[in-house]
C-alpha cells in the first residue's frame, strides 16, 4: 500500500462528497496498515485539515509517545476541530515534557490556559524561554491587553505597553509599524 496516495485519494472523495464517516472509516484503514513514519509522510500535505490529520495522528501518538512534534501535531488537529483546552493542554504539557525546546508545545500550553491572568503568565514564560519569539510577545501583549480592559489592571496595561514597543525596533513592515504604534497609543488613552 502507498500510505500517501491513499490519504491522498481518501481526501480528495471527502472533498469531493463530505462525507466525513467514509473519511474517518477510510483514515483509520490506511493508519492500521501503515508505519508511524508513513502516515506522518503522508499526513504532511493536509497538515491544515484537522479532521485528516487529527485521526492520522492518533496513531502515531500511540506508536510513539514521547514524540514532541506528533504530539503538537495532534494537538493542533483537536484545537482546530474545537476539542477543547483540557485535551489540547494536556498534549501540549506531554510534548513540553518530551522536549522542553518545542516553542509549537508552549505556545499551545499557554494558549489553552482558560483564566486570563493565568494566560498572560504563561505567554510571560514563553517570552521568557524564548525571547526572540516575537508571536508569542505578541500574544503576551495582546493577553495583557485584553486582561486590563475586563479587569481594570494598571500592571496588566504597562505590561502590554511595554511588550508592545519591544516589538517596534524589529518591524519593518509599515502596516504592521502603524498598527503596533496604534494599539500603544490606544492603551496610553486608557484610563482605568
Amino acid at each position: 500500500m502507498d500510505c500517501r496516495s491513499e490519504i491522498a485519494t481518501a481526501v480528495a472523495r471527502y472533498q469531493a462528497h463530505a462525507d466525513m464517516a467514509q473519511l474517518l472509516t477510510r483514515l483509520q484503514a490506511i493508519a492500521q496498515s501503515a508505519t508511524p513514519e508513513e502516515i506522518i509522510e503522508g499526513a504532511e500535505p493536509f497538515l491544515e485539515m484537522p479532521e485528516v490529520v487529527g485521526p492520522l495522528y492518533e496513531h502515531v501518538v500511540i506508536a510513539r509517545p514521547s514524540d514532541a512534534r506528533a504530539l503538537v501535531v495532534l494537538a493542533n488537529a483537536y484545537w482546530l476541530a474545537g476539542r477543547g483546552p483540557d485535551v489540547v493542554g494536556e498534549l501540549a504539557s506531554r510534548a513540553i515534557a518530551a522536549d522542553p525546546g518545542h516553542r509549537g508545545a508552549w505556545h499551545l500550553w499557554a494558549l489553552t490556559e482558560s483564566s486570563p491572568r493565568e494566560r498572560v503568565a504563561r505567554w510571560r514564560q514563553v517570552c521568557e524561554r524564548f525571547p526572540a519569539d516575537e508571536l508569542a510577545r505578541v500574544l503576551l501583549a495582546d493577553n495583557a491587553a485584553s486582561l486590563a480592559g475586563a479587569e481594570h489592571d494598571e500592571e496588566a496595561l504597562a505590561l502590554a505597553i511595554t511588550t508592545y514597543e519591544s516589538l517596534l525596533p524589529n518591524t519593518t513592515m509599515p502596516v504592521q509599524r502603524q498598527a503596533l504604534e496604534t494599539a500603544i497609543g490606544t492603551l496610553r488613552g486608557w484610563r482605568l
